[in-house]
């Protein structure tokens, strides 16, 4: 959404969490390229609030650049699909929204071999991706990446000319309930009878991995602000917004494609409406025809790892 009339504005930037993939689910998808930006994903809620509040949507400037599956190398200059570069600094821009740090540390890697398992027996061993994670994080680079990245973006934004430009960089929320006993026989595993259990040792790990990105993505801004005389970076930790609405919740058997109440997309599952109620899915189903051509690794495999689609990443890894 651009307008040479709009008077303010704002970009968004990083990965899936920013870019919405599964929000609004009624078969639509922004189709423009292969980032699977949702029709609801919360940018563009906060970009029609905005434009509602300025007088209407030409008044506002909105630049949806975030894309399911980024890592800090899509989003630093000079890349490929750099999503700095495509940041157009010509249309009005006050603020930026962030959210980035997942995919370095391997999130499809984590949730393939400790809780999917796409592949079965060669999905890799969740120890080994945990493992993997943990060292990554305690590395010095990731959070040097990170920071990198906020400032670029304040540089792209000249900051200097704008002293009210802001970048807000979400964190992220813990996906399980680790208190209670009641899911430590439950899965989500996608071959019957293979799927790993969610035990409490297995949730406590993985919500401590997330716990520990937060503090890393947390460290990044504070040591961005520290060059600064007045902040210019925003950390928005929003976890404790998920109690009471992660897996694994007491009296939830999982996987519960019916509860309203988890902040979190089962794989296949539907969003939830403004009133709460689930949006509606499609109930035709296309086949394609015995003509159609097999999946060729060699050609859609780097597509499927962009686009952070776990289905296309499991059918052209099998």
């Amino acid at each position: 959404m651009a307008s040479s009339r709009a008077r303010t504005g704002f970009v968004a930037l990083g990965d899936s969490y920013s870019a919405g993939i599964g929000t609004g689910f009624e078969g639509k998808e922004d189709k423009e390229d292969d980032c699977r930006r949702g029709l609801r994903a919360h940018p563009r809620l906060i970009a029609s609030d905005l434009a509602a509040s300025q007088g209407g949507p030409n008044s506002t400037s909105f630049q949806f650049l975030s894309c399911t599956g980024a890592t800090t190398a899509d989003l630093l200059s000079g890349g490929e699909a750099s999503q700095i570069d495509a940041f157009n600094i010509s249309l009005p821009a006050d603020f930026a929204l962030l959210s980035l740090g997942g995919n370095d540390l391997g999130f499809f890697g984590i949730m393939n071999a400790c809780v999917f398992r796409f592949y079965s027996f060669y999905s890799g061993t969740c120890e080994e991706e945990l493992r993997h994670a943990r060292e990554h994080i305690a590395g010095e680079e990731f959070e040097y990446r990170l920071e990198l990245v906020i400032m670029e973006i304040l540089d792209r934004a000249r900051w200097e000319k704008k002293p009210w430009f802001l970048v807000t960089v979400t964190g992220y929320a813990r996906f399980f309930n680790d208190v209670t006993d009641d899911c430590d026989e439950m899965s989500f595993g996608v071959w019957w009878l293979l799927g790993p259990k969610l035990k409490k040792s297995l949730r406590l790990q993985m919500n401590a991995l997330v716990l520990a990105v937060n503090a890393k993505i947390k460290s990044a801004v504070d040591r961005v602000n520290s060059k600064f005389i007045k902040d210019r970076v925003l950390f928005v930790d929003y976890d404790s917004e998920f109690e009471g609405h992660r897996f694994c919740e007491e009296n939830v058997i999982e996987p519960d494609y019916n509860r309203n109440d988890t902040f979190f997309f089962l794989v296949g599952g539907r969003d939830n409406a403004r009133d709460g109620t689930q949006l509606k899915q499609s109930t035709v189903v296309e086949t394609l025809p015995p003509t159609s051509a097999l999946v060729d690794p060699s050609s859609c495999l780097r597509p499927a790892r962009r686009s952070g689609d776990w289905g296309e990443l499991a059918l052209d890894s099998l």
